[in-house]
């Protein structure tokens, strides 16, 4: 049978993806792409961050129906959750699970096929333990993504997710370590650990906590590059800034969310922190990797925000001087504070403040990537075509130079000639 698997948002995702993907062919059957109209299974997995993401997921389900009326569609994940039947979307659908048990989705679509019964497994996500899966090789040949955590309890007053991932649960730090160390022994060299609130990790445990995770992981032989997929400012304390400034595998990239650069709107937002905090941070971190890449999110529009509001975030992000972001208008999500909130913006102030802070984000990240021409750099090649290798920088430079694909996995040391529309060209020395 033909399996077809379609992946909606973060990180987090996209390594339960791939855990069922491998689960999957473990009972041997085979991985189609999505376009396939002849697929058996189409397993969705979904995302609820946006409206935007609510309506993709919503559409990718109706796809795979319309693609062949005969197969099992599947969904799971943060849309299904809390997703009542909108617009008769679960009609579609004949596996439904949320964000727990996602283990044991090949499970649950064997057996609606052997039942030939609609399964609906939406179960509480406040009082779980952490839903263990382990991958020891990924979809790539150079970087792999390890899953530690899940759940937030933050609550900032736009999002859903700790609605629909619950609380923070995090994986056993010796499975952890395992996990890692059978990806180096395949042949990985970098490894991402993800979460939904990475930096939070060992909240649950006992003495135990993110900082000491990472202090462990950098004794692994063979590995050589520990990367933090997004860890918020509050979590960079002084313990974790010993780690870094000690380390030797940790990348020289951290991304840290922003949100806001006005302390009215950050408020509002209820994160936990001002500016001042968020600036002393960053100082604190480059005074240890001057040459530190640092990228961000802000959302743009929220509530109430003024012009005031946001030409001081213009300007907090010109005194930050990041090396890139990701720029999103805000999403009004049902169930929120931020929902109900009176000073609502319209669709076209907040895209008119997108694209200025896309433009100075845009300018900063060519910036940063320009003071590398001329400079040597250690690339990890992750692609070949037509004679060209591409692959990444510690600091997540793209680079694009000559040569084979026996070189693909390898660290190679590049000269940078030259900048192109967000890539490093280069020759190997």
């Amino acid at each position: 049978m033909k399996v077809a698997v379609y992946t909606l948002g973060c990180k987090v995702n996209t390594y339960e993806s791939e855990y069922a993907i491998k689960e999957f062919i473990k009972k041997g059957y085979e991985i189609t792409d999505f376009s396939d109209d002849t697929a058996d299974i189409y397993l969705i997995n979904t995302c609820t961050v946006t409206n935007t993401s609510d309506q993709k997921s919503r559409k990718m389900i109706r796809q795979a129906r319309k693609k062949n009326a005969k197969a099992i569609v599947a969904a799971m994940g943060c849309f299904t959750q809390i997703r009542d039947n909108d617009n008769g979307v679960m009609d579609y659908v004949d596996v439904v699970i949320g964000n727990t048990d996602k283990s044991k989705i090949v499970d649950l679509i064997e057996e609606a096929i052997r039942t030939k019964k609609k399964i609906l497994n939406i179960n509480d996500v406040v009082n779980t333990d952490f839903d263990d899966m382990e991958i020891s090789n990924f979809n790539t040949r150079t970087r792999a993504l390890v899953k530690i955590e899940d759940g937030c309890e933050n609550f900032c007053s736009y999002c859903i997710i700790p609605y629909v991932r619950g609380k923070v649960r995090s994986k056993k730090p010796e499975k952890v370590i395992e996990e890692v160390k059978k990806l180096v022994s395949n042949g990985y060299k970098e490894i991402v650990l993800t979460g939904i609130h990475t930096g939070h990790y060992g909240a649950d445990l006992a003495n135990y906590d993110f900082s000491d995770l990472l202090t462990e992981l950098e004794k692994i032989d063979g590995l050589e590059r520990i990367r933090i997929s997004s860890i918020e400012i509050v979590e960079l304390n002084d313990k974790f800034l010993e780690v870094l400034k000690k380390s030797e595998k940790i990348v020289n990239h951290i991304h840290i969310p922003l949100q806001a650069g006005s302390n009215h709107i950050l408020k509002l937002m209820n994160r936990r922190y001002d500016k001042a905090f968020y600036l002393e941070r960053i100082k604190k971190i480059k005074m240890i990797r001057p040459d530190i890449a640092i990228t961000t999110d802000i959302i743009v529009g929220f509530p109430n925000e003024t012009e005031e509001d946001f030409n001081e975030n213009l300007e907090f992000v010109k005194e930050v001087d990041f090396a890139g972001g990701h720029v999103f208008p805000f999403s009004s999500r049902n169930g929120t504070p931020a929902a109900k909130m009176s000073g609502q913006l319209t669709k076209e102030e907040k895209h008119s403040r997108c694209k200025k802070l896309i433009v100075l984000l845009d300018a900063q990240e060519e910036k940063y990537y320009k003071k590398y021409v001329g400079k040597e750099v250690v690339v990890i090649p992750e692609v070949y075509s037509d004679g060209y290798l591409t692959g990444h920088t510690d600091n997540y430079l793209k680079v694009k130079f000559e040569g084979c694909e026996e070189l693909i996995g390898k660290t190679i040391k590049i000269y940078i000639e030259e900048y192109i529309d967000k890539i490093l060209i280069g020759k190997v020395l």
